[in-house]
């Protein structure tokens, strides 16, 4: 049986998550609530120094847990596949310089060709800039998207697809982000996991719920427990699979957008104690 968590040590915050916060409030604001880690999405980045961002999440006593986000490289056009894979390189040259450890890939599609062509596209994008993440020292983590996803977002839309990117590759700096909004209805869940445990290859656990009925596909995610989503058992599965990392809560929602942010996070943060 999981353990139920009782502090907030391993408890990062995706900064998309209180979205109407800029990087400064968030960082004090999860500091000061007892938040231990953050992910800072790049357009939080946007007409910042990022050496002060960087300093300001060290003296707040934040760990930097991952930057979100890199990928989008199919494209029919091959100027705009070169253009994608420029941004990867200032998406790992930003984790370094935050000492992020690895840039989460969400890594595209184009519905213009199929998905098999946009999964070999992803492959050769990530050959393309494996070398500047091992120069770097980040690692690059694959996310599978629900396949909801699949038309412009990720042609990687299983845990086994990204498994099998990432056997292709056969690179330490190239693993997956597991996230249960994503993965939680895959049958084959438990044997990917545990094939990603043995290769040391989940280096991400992202959390939050799936509403029943959801309004909207893309921003009406759920606080933990307020949805269908079996979260301590999946968070078993992968923590026994030898990840230690931190339960990073990203949630997209309209409705906790408009909310007051300070009661949001309070509200993650009680919900993550009780049904994380």
């Amino acid at each position: 049986m999981t353990e139920a968590i009782t502090d907030l040590d391993k408890l990062c915050i995706h900064t998309i998550t209180t979205k109407p916060w800029n990087i400064e409030t968030a960082i004090s604001k999860y500091s000061k609530a007892g938040v231990r880690g953050i992910t800072v999405w790049r357009q939080w980045l946007e007409n910042r120094d990022i050496n002060t961002v960087h300093r300001q999440i060290v003296e707040a006593g934040l760990q930097t847990v991952s930057i979100c986000r890199g990928g989008f490289f199919p494209n029919i056009d091959k100027k705009a596949r070169q253009q994608a894979i420029e941004d990867n390189i200032r998406s790992l040259e930003e984790a370094a310089a935050l000492n992020a450890p690895h840039v989460v890939l969400v890594c595209g599609a184009d519905p213009k060709q199929s998905l098999e062509t946009s999964r070999q596209q992803i492959l050769d994008g990530i050959f393309a800039v494996l070398d500047t993440a091992r120069d770097l020292g980040v690692k690059l983590a694959i996310e599978p998207l629900h396949p909801m996803y699949a038309d412009t977002r990720s042609a990687v839309n299983t845990m086994k697809q990204a498994n099998d990117l990432c056997d292709k590759i056969d690179d330490p700096f190239v693993g997956v982000a597991v996230d249960v909004y994503h993965v939680w209805w895959d049958p084959d869940l438990k044997k990917q996991v545990r094939r990603c445990g043995t290769k040391k290859r989940i280096f991400a656990f992202h959390i939050c719920d799936w509403l029943s009925p959801t309004k909207d596909l893309l921003n009406d995610r759920g606080l933990m427990g307020d949805g269908c989503i079996p979260i301590p058992h999946i968070r078993g599965l992968v923590e026994s699979s030898g990840f230690k990392g931190f339960n990073e809560v990203e949630i997209f929602s309209n409705h906790w957008w408009q909310q007051d942010q300070d009661v949001f996070l309070n509200s993650i943060i009680e919900t993550y104690k009780r049904f994380a």
